[in-house]
Parts: structure tokens; sequence; C-alpha cells
């Protein structure tokens, strides 16, 4: 028996799986995708981020990004989001 028998992982020319290691909300997701959809994202916590949030990507030093939903994120390790209300009216009256 070959030594890629004994260990099917071991072929070299097989294509390594990608795992990125991110944070949405503080929380670590794996993702074994090289670029995801906002609405991809928003998938990923449970339950599901609702539209009642806006998803932002965190970027140090810069203004953060609002993700779409139909915006493709390139994936990487580090990468960090947070989810803030959608609507936001300071100043207004609770009633």
């Amino acid at each position: 028996m070959s030594e890629a028998e004994q260990h099917p992982d071991a072929n070299p020319l097989k294509p390594k799986d990608p795992a990125f290691s991110i944070k949405i909300d503080r929380e670590v997701y794996k993702v074994h995708v090289d670029q995801m959809t906002g609405l991809e994202l928003r998938q990923l916590s449970n339950p599901p981020i609702g539209a009642a949030r806006d998803l932002f990507e965190v970027v140090p030093g810069g203004s953060d990004i609002k993700i779409l939903n139909e915006q493709v994120v390139q994936m990487r390790n580090g990468l960090r989001f947070f989810t803030a209300p959608a609507q936001i009216n300071p100043g207004a009256k609770k009633g």
C-alpha cells in the first residue's frame, strides 16, 4: 500500500482547504471559502443577522465599511465585522 493510500490527506497535489478565522460581533467563525457575500456573512450567526441590523467591516485606522447583502468580501484571517441597528434616529422620542 502506498503512502497516499495510507494517508489520503498526504497527497501534495490535493488543494489545501483555506480556513479563515473571522469575527462577527466578537464571535469567531471559521470559513472555508475565499469570498462571501454580505448575505452569506449574515447567515453565519445563529440566528442569522436580521434586516433590522446593518453589517460593517472593521477597517483599522479608517472608516468602517457597510457591507450590503450582494457585496462580495474577500476573506482573510483576522477579518472583523460588527452589526449596528439599521435605523438610528438620535434624539427621537420613544413612543
